[in-house]
């Protein structure tokens, strides 16, 4: 587990905003040429090429880089930086946060809050994030000279280990997924394949999927199987809607994934001997599989989930043992496909 841990560690250590993941892009390359032949399209997705090249099956695994963030918008006469979304972070976490500002330097910055003497005492209102700031420390002439609108930033959160196997990092969601790819690679690596396989490490997914769109419609897959983080057990959230942090990978049912390949899954899981846990949706999934569905003529799509805690915020929680686990399971299932 400690190499597993590593890889997403080293993932994790590395800025990717929706649109500007060519830093952790560069790391999630290099892990994959150890296995596959890669490079990086104009779009920013990682494209892995194994398997027999031009096989009439042709798989085609997903996992997207990006993480959520903020974005610089414009700095005022007292020289605080104010921010809007770069996809769907939780306003609820940003108030007195420190975060990274990712400029002509990298910088350190919190995000302001009213102290609460000032305020009505109310802790249900968080002004939305085009309203809040952060300050840096500078007046507006040295802000100018090292941030500019439309530069990115990240809460600033350290990995760290838990008891066990337990991980906590920013952007597990979804890094935790692109390493099961990896590691997926690296248990195919040596195997004799029949179909083609394209590992797809998509940007853009937290702005809507465009990476997955537009790589889906190149590589041309006639299966694909898209891995995210779905919610795992906590206090506050329905049991039935989540999976168990090292319950293993949780099986997604829903209206746009293909129906035998859920079957296929479940049948692995259970020879096997894996846990699992089927994640039931009844309309769309949320995820790339979504999107990925619907390109071209249509693609047979599957989608498997890492349970992960505390979505969108700083402190992400998953078990490796999950990731260990997906990667497994959709490493035998590649190895069946004829």
């Amino acid at each position: 587990m400690d190499e597993l841990k590593d890889l997403i560690f080293s993932l994790c250590a590395e800025p990717g905003t929706p649109g500007d993941e060519s830093a952790v892009a560069k790391i999630a390359a290099e892990e994959l040429s150890k296995y596959a032949n890669v490079h990086i399209d104009c779009m920013g997705n990682v494209v892995a090429k194994m398997g027999k090249q031009g096989a009439k099956n042709h798989i085609m695994l997903d996992a997207h880089i990006d993480q959520i963030g903020l974005i610089v918008t414009n700095i005022d006469e007292n020289g605080f930086i104010h921010i809007d979304r770069c996809g769907g972070v939780d306003r609820r976490v940003l108030p007195g946060s420190p975060v990274t500002i990712y400029g002509q330097e990298v910088l350190m910055g919190i995000v302001c809050c009213t102290p609460p003497h000032l305020s009505d005492g109310s802790v249900e209102k968080v002004v939305a994030v085009d309203k809040m700031a952060i300050d840096a420390g500078l007046s507006k002439e040295e802000a100018d000279a090292l941030i500019q609108p439309g530069d990115r930033i990240l809460l600033n959160a350290s990995p760290k280990c838990l008891i066990g196997s337990r991980i906590t990092a920013a952007g597990l969601d979804d890094r935790a997924g692109v390493a099961s790819l990896i590691r997926c690679a690296q248990l195919l690596a040596d195997e004799k394949l029949d179909c083609e396989l394209t590992i797809l490490c998509s940007s853009r997914e937290e702005v809507g999927g465009q990476g997955a769109v537009t790589g889906t419609y190149s590589v041309n897959p006639t299966q694909a199987i898209a891995v995210d983080v779905s919610f795992a057990e906590q206090p506050g959230v329905p049991p039935e809607k989540c999976g168990k942090l090292g319950g293993g990978p949780m099986i997604g049912i829903a209206p746009p994934l293909n129906r035998k390949m859920t079957d296929d899954f479940i049948a692995i899981a259970k020879k096997l001997e894996m846990p699992y846990k089927l994640d039931v949706m009844g309309n769309s999934t949320g995820t790339n599989s979504d999107e990925i569905a619907v390109t071209r003529g249509g693609v047979q799509a599957k989608l498997i989930s890492i349970p992960l805690r505390y979505m969108h915020t700083p402190v992400e929680v998953i078990d490796l043992a999950d990731v260990e686990n997906t990667a497994r399971l959709i490493a035998e299932y590649i190895k069946g496909v004829e």
